[in-house]
């Protein structure tokens, strides 16, 4: 493989992946029990399914011919580091280390950086503070215009720092606002509410989209997929594109699986129970691609 990274799209074919299996983020059910109610899960993973099912995730991955990558275990992060999306943004220049806006994940970039370091993939910037970040918030919507969340997890003085960063590899950063939802201690990331698919298919949750944003998508010829309310909740607008119109997301939503099957892509599944449901991380959420064709 000559190319090592670069991952300025969202729907191309995935080549290189970072994850981290529940062994090494959740370590054992003592440390989930300790750590579940401090992080707002909404409740406690058990350990031996959380196991189970991130291995038929994991196979799903390997499936598609994925070069896998997998962070070891840290005593200085938290349950939430398997969801390693959210520490850093990979560009075509090299990875941006993000500042979590969620204290308890302030240890996770340095984690990332230390990773992609040993694998010789050159670290460019960091957001630092009083700016905020996270990978969950940045949307690229197409390889030169990148679409940030401000929220209670990145902040205005956060996306200047990404503009800059980012400067000879974008045209544009378009900040999106997010409501207030259900408050400052739950995650409410850009893309809890949208999804690409393809580069002009994207699945959306439009009840907490602003209608600027909403309306700028449309007349970029972005076709919509709705998330109905009663599959928001179960995370149906988190859905991972591996490739082009070819999707991994949490069993359980059948009438956002079948909109996307109507649409002609191909849909696989995998029980999302004990590692997305309780810690509000989807497919997206637990993996950090770093380099798509």
């Amino acid at each position: 493989m000559n190319k090592k990274f670069g991952c300025q799209s969202m729907s191309s074919k995935i080549q290189r992946v970072l994850i981290k299996r529940p062994e090494s983020a959740y370590l054992n059910q003592s440390n989930i029990d300790k750590q579940a109610d401090k992080l707002n899960y909404y409740g406690k993973p058990i350990f031996d399914q959380a196991v189970k099912d991130y291995q038929d995730f994991y196979n799903v991955l390997k499936g598609f011919d994925i070069d896998i990558h997998e962070l070891p275990s840290n005593d200085n992060t938290s349950l939430d580091s398997i969801y390693t999306h959210d520490p850093c943004i990979v560009s075509n220049s090299g990875v941006i280390l993000c500042s979590m806006g969620k204290e308890l994940r302030k240890t996770e970039p340095k984690e990332i950086s230390d990773y992609f370091t040993s694998i010789g993939i050159p670290i460019v910037g960091q957001i630092s503070a009083p700016g905020k970040v996270e990978g969950g918030d940045v949307v690229w919507i197409d390889d030169r215009t990148l679409a940030v969340g401000v929220g209670y997890r990145t902040n205005m003085q956060g996306i200047h720092q990404l503009k800059q960063i980012l400067s000879n590899d974008i045209d544009e950063i378009i900040p999106v606002h997010l409501p207030h939802w259900t408050g400052s201690s739950d995650c409410l990331h850009l893309m809890s509410n949208l999804s690409p698919i393809d580069r002009d298919l994207y699945v959306t949750y439009s009840r907490l989209l602003p209608v600027e944003f909403r309306e700028y998508l449309l007349e970029r010829k972005i076709d919509l997929i709705e998330v109905p309310d009663n599959e928001y909740e179960s995370m149906g607008c988190n859905v991972l594109a591996v490739a082009p119109r070819e999707v991994l997301m949490l069993s359980g939503n059948p009438i956002t699986e079948q909109s996307l099957i109507d649409a002609g892509v191909a849909v696989h599944l995998y029980d999302g129970s004990e590692i997305s449901i309780k810690g509000a991380g989807g497919p997206t959420c637990l993996t950090r691609p770093f380099l798509r064709e």
